[in-house]
């Protein structure tokens, strides 16, 4: 379990401290800031002590070492939030359409309390060290307590959210194109449209059930946050409303271009029928002259003719010519 303790007083960072209890003592010692503790992918014994350390509810604990959707609850003093990371994954070298093939999710859980911040997350993500830096840079921020780490999390995750958001914007757009392209046939298979709407799903799992809460910590009746940072918050809650919307309107773009996808690929069949069906009735023309001189009776017209077979030749010939120019005019070949 990688573990990383640091010690806020009056937005400044004095030190990090080489463990969870020091940094627990140094914040009562001193009556005043607070500890971040970061834990990385930590097992169910590694969080335990950490959890008794801070009082923390054991349902929390689950959920941190689950994969939970995105909630926001209130256990005694303590505020529980779980995220989940969203970013793109980088793209194949040879394939850079493929940027939206796969979207890396998992689950972040902060919790705040009056004198600690404890996050936990399982996959690499740098939203938090980003959250980190945004609030040392400005220590006015960081005076406002646990709750300035909080809204600085989510800040930087609603920036992932909204990357990967414009990632899909991308990929719908180039599916959108290659559908409506001119030529034969559909370009696109229906798998990729598939794909791209589970990925959408994914994100809309992330983005929207967050909105709500964020808006409630934004609420004057919320004694959980500073006043200074209610604006914010409904910043972030403004933010993640626009995302949702954005991702629910290209889920039913991608409804849309999947339906058109098909009645291409049904248009794409029925040409084929049709070309195929004209090429068997032009062949159907010299199959049946021959198949009739074929039989063995004796009177039969032009069969002792000098100029009995190319009369018949030119015949089929000419037959096949009218009826192969029949069907392009009408649009069968």
């Amino acid at each position: 379990m990688a573990t990383s303790c640091t010690v806020y007083t009056h937005g400044a960072r004095p030190a990090v401290t080489a463990s969870i209890g020091e940094a627990r003592a140094h914040v009562r010692a001193g009556g005043q800031g607070f500890a971040w503790i970061a834990l990385h992918a930590p097992s169910a014994a590694e969080l335990a002590p950490v959890a008794d350390l801070f009082g923390l509810c054991p349902s929390a604990v689950e959920d941190a070492l689950g994969h939970q959707r995105p909630q926001l609850a209130q256990h005694g003093d303590a505020l529980y939030t779980v995220f989940r990371t969203v970013r793109p994954a980088p793209a194949p070298p040879h394939r850079p359409e493929a940027r939206h093939a796969t979207l890396i999710t998992d689950a972040l859980l902060v919790v705040t309390g009056a004198e600690f911040v404890l996050t936990v997350q399982h996959s690499p993500s740098d939203a938090l060290d980003r959250a980190r830096r945004e609030l040392e840079a400005t220590p006015l921020r960081s005076a406002d307590g646990p709750s300035a780490v909080l809204h600085a999390i989510a800040d930087q995750l609603t920036d992932d959210y909204a990357a990967a958001t414009d990632a899909l914007r991308g990929a719908v757009e180039r599916l959108e194109a290659a559908v409506f392209a001119e030529g034969c046939g559909p370009r696109v298979e229906p798998s990729r449209i598939y794909s791209l709407k589970h990925e959408l799903l994914a994100l809309k799992r992330a983005v929207t059930p967050l909105e709500h809460p964020l808006r409630g910590l934004a609420a004057p009746s919320c004694p959980i946050v500073s006043p200074h940072l209610r604006d914010y918050f409904s910043d972030v809650a403004d933010r993640l409303a626009d995302l949702a919307e954005q991702v629910a309107s290209y889920d039913e773009l991608l409804n849309s271009i999947l339906e058109a996808d098909l009645a291409q690929l049904t248009l794409a069949q029925n040409g084929d029928m049709r070309r195929i069906s004209a090429r068997m009735a032009i062949c159907a023309v010299p199959t049946m002259v021959c198949g009739v001189y074929g039989m063995n009776f004796v009177h039969m017209p032009e069969r002792h003719a000098t100029y009995g077979y190319p009369v018949v030749l030119t015949f089929v010939a000419a037959a096949c010519l009218l009826m192969r120019r029949a069907f392009r005019r009408s649009g069968w070949l």
